[in-house]
């Protein structure tokens, strides 16, 4: 069905998918929602506002048949603020500096097997499965924050792409997944649920465990942060060795 009314739709919608505005306003207004929707149910994990706004905006881009370049470019700010946003982490980190100093064992300790655990999952998930190189070696840094992760994929000859898409996914199922499964374990310490959340769900899960609490969100900073250093260090011996 054509006419007039239909073809000036078409040129209008046209001209505004095309735009920064957009879809940065469409980011921004599908996520408020989602959060006040979490919020409502108290935060239950399941309601997670990054996992629902991720499968809504995917519709709505499928569904108006706009290419994913399109949408990236038009809310490129909200990605630019990932940057500052992991630096605001300092500030909770000084507040609670005394506390985490005097957990700086347990934070060494948890940060080398966690780190190694990490990598080692994916090895023994390729060797398994019998996953292609290229896979295998752009999943060795998925518990990275996302800036972190892609820099050392693409050094290591990995696909950012798909870096960044595994680290999104990884950061969504941690914070999914944290609260019921360190329940189910009853670890009750609110350090060292922050830490296993922040070192294995990254930034998502850094967010979520400020929601909790903000002495779990602090202690999920610092192993996001610390992690990022430590995949920085294993993931390049990790691709050596798989390329030998």
């Amino acid at each position: 069905m054509t006419g007039p009314g239909l073809n000036a739709m078409d040129g209008l919608w046209a001209h505004l998918s095309g735009g920064a505005l957009l879809w940065l306003t469409l980011t921004l207004g599908v996520y408020a929602i989602a959060d006040r929707l979490s919020l409502l149910v108290q935060r239950n994990p399941l309601a997670n506002p990054v996992l629902h706004s991720v499968w809504v905006i995917g519709v709505i881009l499928v569904a108006s048949g706009t290419p994913y370049q399109t949408y990236f470019d038009g809310a490129y700010f909200i990605h630019f603020l990932l940057g500052p946003s992991t630096v605001a982490l300092a500030l909770p980190l000084y507040e609670n500096r005394r506390v985490v100093m005097r957990s700086l064992v347990p934070i060494v300790a948890a940060l080398l097997v966690g780190s190694i655990a990490t990598i080692g999952s994916v090895i023994v998930c390729a060797a398994v499965f019998d996953l292609p190189a290229m896979i295998t070696i752009s999943s060795l840094p998925k518990s990275a924050t996302s800036g972190v992760a892609m820099g050392i994929s693409q050094s290591v000859g990995g696909d950012a792409s798909l870096t960044a898409i595994l680290v999104v996914a990884t950061g969504i199922v941690g914070a999914v997944m944290a609260t019921p499964l360190l329940n189910l374990l009853r670890i009750e310490d609110r350090r060292a649920r922050g830490f296993a959340v922040g070192l294995a769900a990254h930034g998502v899960g850094t967010a979520r465990a400020f929601q909790v609490h903000p002495l779990t969100g602090t202690f999920a900073g610092v192993a996001m942060s610390l992690n990022g250093l430590m995949t920085a260090v294993l993931v390049p011996l990790a691709a050596s060795f798989l390329g030998g």
